[in-house]
Parts: C-alpha cells; structure tokens; sequence
C-alpha cells in the first residue's frame, strides 16, 4: 500500500458534447504542477463545461461575454500550508465546446489548456508581452516532456 503524498486531481467531466481522456489530462497536470514545485500533498480541481456554463463563470468572474476556453481559479496557490494538510492549489475549467474551435486536434489544444490553467494557479499571466513569452516558453516545456502530443 502506497502512502506517499500525492498531488489529488478532483474531475469533473460536465459535459457530453466531446470526448474528453480525463486520464491523461489529469496525469498531465498532476506532472505539470510537480514540475513548476507544488509539493504534495496537494488539491486541484479539473472540470469540463458546456458553453452555457463556462458563459456564466465568464461573465461573472472575468466580466467577459460568451464562453472562453479555460478559466483558472487559484485557491493557496505558494501560501504557506499547515504541515500534513494539503494545498488547495485551485480549479481549472475548461470548455471542450470552445476548445474544438481551435485548428489543432481537440486532444492537443485540451493538454494546452491543462498546462495553461496550471500555470495560472501557480500565479502565471500573460497580460504583458514578457509575461505572455515566458508563459509560453513554459507551456511548450511541459507540454514536450509529459504530453505525447507534445513530443511530435
């Protein structure tokens, strides 16, 4: 019996429009989260969403309009964590609907956003030219060393 700590991945997938391999993406941001430093153990939460209700996280957490792609909400992201009790590093939702709509296979833009809403749990952000390069060097780096698609 294994007791090591471990990164926990909660999953929900709440939508039926697209196949999702939860496996993988779950495996893939558990990989991503230890490789930016996040020690276990450790919480995350992964939802896939319709367009509906990725809208209404949209407009009113982000004050955007319509569904986005992916939506990242950190929770004690690098805060301090009482020894023995787990980070809760944060959500990443993501809408399968509007990731589709991407010109890359469904299978690759989902890991892309597995990786980018990691990073914006772990406090990442592209706002700024700099910050947007860094992030993406850091997105290609993980995705080539834990996604398959990403070794092509």
């Amino acid at each position: 019996m294994n007791t090591a700590p471990v990164i926990a991945v909660d999953v929900d997938d709440r939508q039926g429009d697209h196949a999702v391999d939860v496996d993988e993406l779950q495996a893939l941001l558990v990989a991503s989260l230890r490789h930016c430093g996040v020690q276990a153990p450790a919480e995350v939460g992964l939802a896939f969403i319709d367009a509906d209700e990725m809208t209404e996280l949209n407009v009113t957490h982000m004050g955007g309009t319509g569904p986005t792609d992916v939506l990242a909400f950190p929770i004690d992201g690098a805060a301090d964590v009482p020894d023995g009790q787990p980070a809760m590093v944060g959500d990443i939702v993501i809408c399968p609907f509007v990731a589709d709509r991407a010109p890359q296979p469904l299978a690759d833009e989902l890991a892309l956003l597995v990786v980018h809403g990691a990073l914006h749990l772990l406090g990442h952000d592209h706002a700024e030219a700099d910050e947007k390069a860094v992030m993406q060097a850091m997105e290609r780096e993980l995705l080539g060393a834990y996604y398959p698609g990403g070794r092509r």
